[in-house]
């Protein structure tokens, strides 16, 4: 189905003017995976949405405090992850406001990355309309969108690989089978790890229910 630009811009009032490319590349993204009913697209349009800050955001933002790290990642930033509070320890506190370093030790060791002191966590950080992270995905993006994300990962920076990266990562992690099944919690689950920023997920659902036609 074909997203129109007007349709975009009343979900994503913040996107304004770039609503008219992604109108095109979103629909090309969508009709190449078969996000093809207007439940698909909406439950697709919730979740990069959030994960893209209205469409405006195709990098991820690392630029933390303390405690927001402490409060993001509790295992490896608080100094009591049980605790209801949760404070920020030393590595905390030494990394804050630098977000290439955060990158580096959040992401180094995992998803494909070499260790933190190889850049990858950095190089692979979240892009695109889903924040597509890892040397791993990038790999398998790759792969399959015969784009070379991996030498040249700022591509996904672009709408055209943001949207058709996204749109990949969705059918490849059977989402489309999901949104059929109105299973909105296991979709989230599967694109943020977690729940993080379901109930603006849910807003977002409902909005597009409202405007597609």
């Amino acid at each position: 189905m074909t997203i129109k630009r007007e349709e975009l811009l009343q979900i994503f009032p913040d996107a304004k003017e770039i609503v008219v490319i992604y109108s095109t590349v979103l629909s090309d993204a969508t009709s190449k995976y078969k996000i093809d009913t207007r439940n698909r697209v909406a439950l697709f349009l919730a979740q990069v949405g959030h994960e893209s800050a209205g469409l405006t955001c195709l990098v991820e933002n690392l630029n933390y405090t303390a405690q927001a790290l402490a409060n993001t990642w509790p295992t490896r930033f608080a100094e009591d992850p049980q605790a209801r509070t949760k404070s920020p320890n030393g590595l905390a506190l030494r990394l804050q406001r630098q977000p290439e370093a955060i990158a580096n030790a959040v992401y180094g060791g995992r998803m494909g990355n070499g260790q933190a002191a190889s850049g990858d966590g950095w190089r692979y950080r979240g892009r695109g309309l889903i924040q597509l992270t890892g040397r791993t995905n990038y790999e398998a993006a790759s792969a399959a969108l015969g784009v070379d994300l991996v030498a040249h990962p700022e591509l996904l920076e672009q709408p055209e690989h943001a949207a058709m990266a996204a749109a990949w990562f969705w059918a490849s992690r059977g989402l489309n089978e999901l949104a059929d099944r109105g299973d909105f919690e296991g979709i989230t689950r599967k694109i943020n790890g977690g729940l993080t920023g379901l109930a603006e997920r849910r807003v977002l659902w409902e909005r597009a229910k409202a405007v597609l036609s």
